[in-house]
C-alpha cells in the first residue's frame, strides 16, 4: 500500500499528552535523488527528514527550522530544512568510505546536533545538543529535555529500499499543564507506542496505527498535513550570488571554463551561465533566459 507523505497530530482525550506520526516516501525519495549517497547516509538522512518533520510540527509560528549534524567523523555535515508547511530538503557531505553498518557515532563522531528556528516574526533561535545518545533520536529527546522540560518520546524508523525507500516516526510529548502526579501515565502511553512495529509504520494509516496502539484510550485525530520536498534554489538566487561574485571574477571563470555551472547540493539542478548570460546580467540588470536542468 502507497501511503501520502502526511503528518498527523493526535491528542489523549483524557490525559495531558499529545502525539504526532508521520509517515514520508516521496519526499525521502527526492532528497535522495540528487546525490549517489552511501546506505548509512541514506539512512541517516531518513531519520534526520523525519526528526525535521516531527519538530516543525512542534512550532506554534510561521517560520522554517533547519536540523544539522556536524562532527569529526566521515559524515562532515548532515542537515534537513524544513518550514511550517512541512516543505523539506536536506543534503548531507561525507568523505571516503562508510562501513554498511555504521551508527550514529560511526558516521558523525564526536559532534553536535545544531537546531535553529527562524520564526518570519520575532527572533532566531539556535539550540545545540552534544551528540551523547546513541540514536538521533536519543539526542533529540535530551533537546526536549533541556530546552522545553518536557518529558517526551521518539521513534524514528528507516527502509533504505532503492525503489522505495520509506521513513517513519512517532513523537510523544507531555503537555505544559503535566505534573509530576501525571508522569506515570506519559509512560503507560510511551510503553504502547514502544511496541509499534516498523513494517505497521510503513504501510498503514495513521487511524489503525493509532487503533492498534491505543485501542483501550480515546484519541482525537485532527486533519493531516501534507508534507512535500521543495528546494528554494533559483535561477535569480544564482544570478544574484553572481552579482556578489562580481563581473571581473565571473567573466575571468568564464574565460577559463567556458561557462559558470552552479549546482544544487539539495535538488541536483543546475543553473549555467555564458559569456552573453553575464553580459546581460552585469549590463542590463536583467536575468537572462532560463536554462535550469535536472
Amino acid at each position: 500500500m502507497t501511503l501520502q507523505d502526511q503528518l498527523h497530530r493526535y491528542l489523549f482525550e483524557h490525559h495531558q499528552v499529545r502525539g504526532e506520526l508521520v509517515q514520508l516516501q516521496q519526499s525521502y525519495s527526492r532528497i535522495l535523488e540528487s546525490q549517489a549517497y552511501p546506505a548509512p547516509i541514506r539512512q541517516l538522512l531518513g531519520e534526520l527528514l523525519v526528526a525535521t518533520s516531527l519538530l516543525t510540527a512542534t512550532l506554534k509560528f510561521e517560520g522554517s527550522i533547519t536540523v544539522q549534524l556536524q562532527g569529526k567523523g566521515p559524515v562532515q555535515l548532515a542537515v534537513i530544512n524544513g518550514d511550517d508547511q512541512q516543505q523539506l530538503r536536506g543534503v548531507a557531505r561525507w568523505e571516503g568510505e562508510l562501513p554498511s553498518e555504521a551508527k550514529l557515532h560511526d558516521l558523525v563522531g564526536e559532534g553536535f546536533m545544531v537546531i535553529t528556528i527562524q520564526p518570519q516574526q520575532g527572533e532566531r533561535y539556535q539550540g545545540i545538543v552534544a551528540l551523547h545518545g546513541e540514536t538521533l533520536a536519543a539526542c533529540l529527546e535530551e533537546y526536549f529535555a533541556q530546552s522545553e522540560q518536557l518529558a517526551t518520546r521518539i521513534w524514528i524508523r528507516t527502509n533504505d529500499n532503492l525503489a522505495q525507500p520509506q521513513a517513519a516516526g512517532m513523537l510523544l510529548q507531555a503537555l505544559p499543564a503535566n505534573h509530576d502526579e501525571h508522569q506515570h501515565e506519559f509512560e503507560h502511553l510511551a510503553t504502547l507506542t514502544d511496541t509499534i512495529k516498523s513494517e505497521e509504520l510503513f504501510t498503514l494509516p495513521a487511524e489503525e496505527i493509532l487503533y492498534r496502539l491505543y485501542h483501550e484510550e480515546e484519541v482525537r485525530l485532527f486533519e493531516p498535513q501534507e508534507v512535500s520536498f521543495r528546494c528554494t534554489c533559483s535561477r535569480e538566487r544564482c544570478a544574484d550570488a553572481l552579482t556578489q561574485l562580481g563581473q571581473s571574477e565571473a567573466e575571468s571563470i568564464i574565460a577559463e571554463q567556458g561557462e559558470i555551472d552552479m549546482h544544487c547540493d539539495y535538488c541536483g539542478s543546475h543553473y549555467r551561465f555564458d559569456a552573453v548570460d553575464i553580459q546581460a546580467l552585469f549590463h542590463d540588470n536583467g536575468h537572462p533566459v532560463d536554462t535550469h536542468t535536472h
